[in-house]
């Protein structure tokens, strides 16, 4: 497992030209299959395949592999051999879509989704254990300080008298105050931590009737005879990736609006209505999506329309946060694969139809 294996005799021509792209990247670090793959926290055999291009890297490991060829030698790798390889990765990932791959991708997506609600839930309970025990601590506290001011009642005492006779007064206020300060923190995280298991589970629940869709080697059907169909924006500012996002979802007969830019983007929601979905272009000049997304979700009119978030920056937990934190509700990585795009925008088509009763 420590030498590159033979590629692949079946390959088509854009799965070899992309594995031995990515050959020559890898050949330049000078060490063994195994010893990357332990560096990257990878198994040796699946690095195998994607070197031999029997298997379609996510552009994640593509990613990392730039980075490592960069810090082996001092210098960035150009941006035109970042593109080139962009380009190589986009022709194999249109030779191999199939619903299968398709399939890789969503229920990646879905084990994602999984593991932020778990842990969500599992810091929600701690959070509730900690506040749970921080109240308890103030009733305790309140306990004393009230007995305390019942015996200075009783006995007719000044609070100067009080605090000589008990010394330890004032440090149970401060103690009080400082546990009511921590409710307040504790409170706020688990609001923050509930939030955030709501909101991966409504991804759970996406992703399921995508890989539903998907697996029905179909994309989401429709029923027949449906009128006034809701229509798709599309921003991006690269034309070529608008171009292919058209042919893409043509075949789901919708209206699909196309524009440049999160400026162009406001502008078609002001003058287009009953749109079932965005997808939006993350990288773009001026007004990216991340702040075009939040214009949106200001708007009274449009903060409820679901926003897909393209990005070429991988799926990555910096990034998605990010996304999600402006306002979108799905993530597809750049060069996207046409099948599990169609499912997501298919299943949010079915939403809106579903919402709208139609």
């Amino acid at each position: 497992m420590g030498e590159l294996r033979p590629l692949g005799d079946d390959l088509n021509a854009a799965s070899r030209a992309l594995a031995e792209a990515l050959r020559e990247l890898f050949e330049s670090l000078h060490v063994s299959v195994r010893r990357y793959a332990a560096r990257r926290g990878l198994d040796p055999g699946t690095v195998s395949r994607y070197l031999n291009g029997t298997r379609l890297p996510p552009w994640g490991v593509i990613s990392d592999l730039f980075t490592d060829v960069a810090e082996h030698r001092g210098t960035a790798v150009t941006t035109e051999a970042i593109e080139l390889v962009r380009g190589l990765y986009g022709s194999a990932v249109d030779a191999a879509s199939s619903p299968k791959h398709a399939v890789e991708i969503l229920e990646q997506q879905l084990a994602d989704a999984d593991h932020v609600s778990r842990r969500s839930s599992v810091r929600g309970d701690v959070l509730g254990d900690a506040l749970l025990d921080r109240t308890q601590r103030i009733a305790d506290l309140e306990t004393r300080l009230n007995q305390l001011e019942a015996d200075r009642i009783a006995e007719r005492k000044r609070a100067d008298e009080l605090a000589e006779a008990h010394p330890d007064v004032y440090g149970l206020i401060q103690e009080r105050d400082e546990l009511q300060l921590e409710v307040e923190r504790l409170g706020a995280a688990l609001q923050e931590a509930q939030a955030q298991r709501a909101a991966a589970e409504g991804r759970c629940e996406l992703l399921e009737r995508q890989l539903e869709a998907v697996e029905q080697s179909a994309p989401a059907p429709l029923p027949p005879g449906r009128q006034n169909m809701p229509k798709i924006l599309i921003v991006d500012d690269q034309p070529d990736n608008l171009l292919a996002m058209t042919a893409v979802l043509a075949t789901l007969e919708q209206e699909l609006v196309t524009v440049s830019s999160g400026r162009e983007a406001l502008k078609a929601l002001l003058d287009h209505d009953d749109f079932a979905v965005i997808i939006m272009d993350v990288q773009m000049p001026e007004m990216d999506g991340y702040e075009t997304c939040a214009h949106i979700k200001r708007r009274s009119r449009t903060r409820d329309i679901p926003i897909i978030f393209l990005t070429a920056m991988g799926l990555g937990s910096e990034h998605s946060a990010r996304g999600y934190a402006a306002g979108a509700v799905d993530y597809i990585s750049k060069p996207f694969d046409p099948w599990a795009l169609r499912a997501k925008v298919a299943v949010f088509t079915s939403i809106h139809l579903e919402r709208h009763g139609r």
